[in-house]
């Protein structure tokens, strides 16, 4: 019962920044950082099970942004990091929603350099 409650949280999500993406015309934008797990690498206490997040440094020593990630076919290509960080550069649109950002990523790439 508990994992059909968590997927159809998830289609919520995916359904939901498709909407905001189509109706609001959102842009497409371009984050460098590194994808950990949420629950297992990062440890952060409001999330009950495993949840891949794009952590971009802030700017200044300014704390980092947490960018929660929507289903995607370009997510699951790139695989979850539940043991490790990735260094990962993300293309896609980027929405609010219950106080996080989630990002619906059309393409993940790791950094050139």
């Amino acid at each position: 019962m508990k994992r059909i409650a968590m997927i159809t949280l998830a289609l919520a999500v995916v359904i939901g920044l498709s909407a905001v993406a189509l109706a609001g015309g959102a842009k497409d934008v371009t984050l460098t950082g590194k994808i950990a797990c949420a629950k297992c690498v990062l440890k952060l206490e409001a999330v009950a099970s495993c949840q891949d997040v794009l952590v971009v440094a802030g700017k200044g020593g300014a704390a980092p942004t947490y960018y929660y990630f929507a289903k995607t076919e370009a997510i699951e290509e790139f695989g979850h990091a539940c043991d490790g960080e990735k260094a990962a550069t993300v293309t896609g649109v980027v929405a609010e929603k219950d106080g996080k950002q989630w990002i619906a990523a059309s393409k993940i790439e790791e950094p050139k350099g």
